[in-house]
C-alpha cells in the first residue's frame, strides 16, 4: 500500500529512491512493483499535464441525456471533439457527464451548443462550470 501511495504522488519517481523512501530493499521493490502491475492493479503510469499552461485554462463537465438508440454512435462522436478528456456513463439525471477543455467559458459554451448540442442522439445537455479544483491525497489502505 505505501508503494502505490507513493506511486500515485509521483509515478515518475525511480525505484532506488522510492525504496529508500520506503526502507525497503531494492530488488523487492522492483519485485512488487512488477506483481502489482501483473496483477492489474497498477495499470498504467502516467503524467498529469497543466493544460491551463498549453492555452486551456476552462474546465466543464456537461451533463447529456442521449437517445437510447443513438447511443453509441453519439458517445463515438462526443469522443472525437476537440476538447473532450474523459466520457462517464452514469445514473440519475443525466445519462453521461464529459469532462471538457477550453481556451474560456465562451470557448467552452461554443463548444457545447455548437459541437455537443448538434450531435445526432444528444437530446440535451447542461455545462457546469468548474470554478476550483482540489487534488485530494489518496491513502491506500489494507481491507480487513
Amino acid at each position: 500500500m505505501k508503494i502505490l501511495a507513493s506511486l500515485y504522488r509521483d509515478a515518475s519517481v525511480s525505484i532506488p529512491k522510492l525504496s529508500k523512501d520506503l526502507g525497503l530493499n531494492l530488488s523487492v521493490t522492483y519485485s512488487r512493483i512488477k506483481r502489482l502491475a501483473r496483477r492489474g492493479i497498477i495499470s498504467q503510469f502516467t503524467i498529469l499535464v497543466d493544460e491551463s499552461k498549453l492555452g486551456l485554462p476552462a474546465t466543464a463537465m456537461v451533463g447529456i441525456n442521449l437517445d437510447p438508440k443513438l447511443r453509441d454512435q453519439a458517445l463515438d462522436q462526443i469522443s472525437k471533439l476537440d476538447g473532450v478528456r474523459e466520457i462517464i456513463e452514469v445514473t440519475g439525471r443525466f445519462d453521461v457527464f464529459i469532462e471538457m477543455k477550453g481556451k474560456s467559458l465562451e470557448d467552452l459554451h461554443k463548444r457545447v451548443s455548437d459541437w455537443v448540442g448538434k450531435v445526432p442522439g444528444v437530446n440535451q445537455s447542461e455545462i457546469f462550470v468548474e470554478i476550483a479544483e482540489k487534488r485530494i491525497p489518496v491513502s491506500f489502505k489494507v481491507s480487513p
